[in-house]
């Protein structure tokens, strides 16, 4: 029983990692048509954070789905921040 939870907590991690990719998917979308929809200083901070999730998944507990996920949500903030501030 307990490896069937271990399962499914996996396919959860990693389905929410796609999540969150879908849900930055707009923003990005806005920045590349042009719009302003996204707080630099928010995404400053986002785009830091998730950096260091990435380099602690790289270096301190390298587990593959755990690299996948944050490095995807890094990625995302930093696109984010990036296409914002080309936007300033």
């Amino acid at each position: 029983m307990k490896e069937f939870i271990l399962k499914i907590l996996v396919i959860a991690y990693v389905a929410g990692g796609v999540v969150s990719l879908i849900a930055y998917w707009p923003t990005i979308q806005d920045l590349v048509l042009g719009k302003k929809s996204a707080n630099i200083t928010s995404y400053l901070l986002w785009t830091i954070c998730t950096g260091v999730a990435f380099l602690y998944s790289l270096f301190i507990l390298p587990d593959l789905f755990f690299i996948i996920v944050s490095g995807i949500n890094f990625l995302a903030c930093a696109i984010i921040l990036i296409l914002g501030l080309r936007k300033v």
